[in-house]
């Protein structure tokens, strides 16, 4: 029988950047708030912050800049 365990998770309170893939573009949105897993890195947003993030995503809003961005496919990676 597998030992049941405990999993102490230490979470902070950290602004990070959050990417997402939508209608073939890259999203970036940075200075979100989140809780951020110290072992893993694991990021927890708020139910509000979620669907801030989906609305920007979706209405497209106007960004504070563009960056160009390189994509790779792994199997042509020397």
């Amino acid at each position: 029988m597998p030992e049941d365990r405990v999993w102490n998770e230490t979470l902070i309170e950290k602004n990070v950047t959050y990417h997402i893939e939508f209608g073939g573009r890259l999203f970036l949105i940075e200075n979100v708030p989140a809780r951020v897993n110290v072992e893993t890195g694991e990021k927890h947003f708020s139910p509000e912050t979620v669907e801030r993030l989906q609305q920007a995503v979706w209405e497209q809003c106007r960004p504070i800049r563009t960056i160009e961005t390189p994509v790779y496919e792994y199997a042509t990676l020397v």
